[in-house]
């Protein structure tokens, strides 16, 4: 079958509720993916940076293998062998007391605000259903009722009502804003360290502290959704350590996976996760022994291969090139790490030079029309990076 024909299956028989780029990949490895004709693209995604470790990486993968072997799940009726290590690995990892395994992302979020709403009624003293919630304008948390309902985003909002309520909006990088919304009623303040979907948006130097100590002198709860900053991606483990700006609550997905299956969790310290008894909370497939096996893989590699400092190293090759190519529909090149985006003018339709990235052998998708996210895989290599650098600045000289 050709790449076309798989297109048409997905056409037919899958819902329309994305519109992807126009290839198909069959094969991958590393950095670079392969068409089902052999066409070979650097892939500048990494499935929404959740292949942090590259493609098929040979411990993840090892991993994966070994656990098919013996025992796939469980479910959290019974203890199994591989839970508690990937608690405590992950736990070691991010320096939280406990953490609370699921599957997506979304999901991770969910956990995070039942976790808040429940910690302002029996910590705080809030009134149950009175606790609200203060996120960021321009938010991307997820695809649930909740997550749009923090949401500004049409496109994710129209038809979906009714909504949610207990969010307050407030604009993103302005901390006197958050402030200026606190009430006795308060539980939680969640944003995005740097806001991914919204086009790679870098806050104000010194906004997540401000966030910090203004959620610590209120007495809130300050949730990090890490699920796209973390993990190295941004050139740390977590994109509030640039700033020590620790959360009570963050939220993790993505690249703790391996790029092999769904894992996520939410990690905090004990007096905030001992509001979940059983019975309060709960996930089939959440900590299952293939998942927690991969888990520990992944997070061994991260460790292992210093992606951290490698995703900060080439992250600055990266914009430093792409500052120099002067397209003269580039308005700003911005990000941290290896999550970077590049902002064209403002009407300017961005999927025009995907799809021509994507003919010289290189995958991005735009966001927000106008916005290319690149965020390859943190293995790849400064010759790898070179070679990607010179298809987008070949492809952008074209742009008129």
């Amino acid at each position: 079958m050709t790449s076309r024909d798989y297109i048409e299956l997905d056409e037919k028989y899958g819902a329309h509720n994305y519109h992807p780029l126009p290839v198909v990949i069959s094969w991958a490895e590393g950095c670079k993916v392969r068409d089902p004709e052999g066409k070979s693209y650097y892939d500048f995604l990494s499935a929404y940076s959740a292949v942090n470790q590259g493609h098929r990486h040979p411990k993840i993968i090892a991993a994966a293998r070994e656990q098919l072997e013996t025992c796939t799940l469980t479910s959290r009726a019974f203890h199994n062998d591989r839970t508690g290590p990937f608690l405590q690995k992950l736990c070691e990892f991010t320096g939280f007391d406990m953490a609370l395994p699921m599957n997506t992302g979304a999901e991770a979020v969910e956990t995070a605000l039942k976790a808040a709403r429940r910690w302002g009624v029996e910590r705080k003293g809030v009134e149950n259903g009175k606790q609200e919630i203060i996120c960021a304008e321009g938010n991307f948390h997820g695809r649930t009722l909740a997550a749009i309902s923090m949401s500004i985003d049409q496109d994710s909002l129209i038809n979906y009502g009714p909504y949610a309520p207990g969010f307050v909006k407030v604009p993103f990088g302005n901390a006197a804003a958050i402030e200026s919304r606190i009430t006795p009623n308060t539980v939680a303040v969640i944003i995005e360290p740097i806001q991914g979907e919204a086009g790679v948006v870098v806050p104000p130097d010194g906004y997540l502290k401000a966030v910090r100590e203004l959620c610590t002198r209120k007495g809130v709860l300050f949730i990090a959704d890490e699920i796209q900053t973390g993990f190295c991606r941004t050139g740390r483990r977590f994109a509030w350590q640039r700033e020590e700006a620790r959360p009570d609550i963050m939220c993790l997905g993505k690249a703790l996976g391996g790029g092999i299956l769904p894992v996520s969790a939410i990690v905090a310290d004990r007096e905030v996760m001992e509001v979940f008894t059983p019975g309060t909370h709960g996930s089939t497939f959440g900590g299952n022994p293939l998942a927690a096996a991969v888990g520990i893989a992944s997070l061994q590699v991260l460790e292992e291969e210093g992606l951290d400092e490698r995703a900060e190293t080439l992250g600055n090759i990266f914009r430093a090139g792409l500052s120099k190519v002067g397209c003269p529909k580039v308005r700003t090149v911005r990000g941290r790490g290896l999550l970077n985006a590049v902002v064209f003018d403002e009407g300017f339709e961005a999927w025009n030079v995907c799809l021509a990235l994507r003919d010289e052998g290189l995958l991005a998708k735009q966001t927000h029309g106008n916005i290319i996210r690149f965020a390859p895989p943190l293995v790849i290599s400064e010759r790898e990076m070179e070679e990607a650098l010179e298809i987008i600045s070949r492809t952008f000289r074209k742009i008129r």
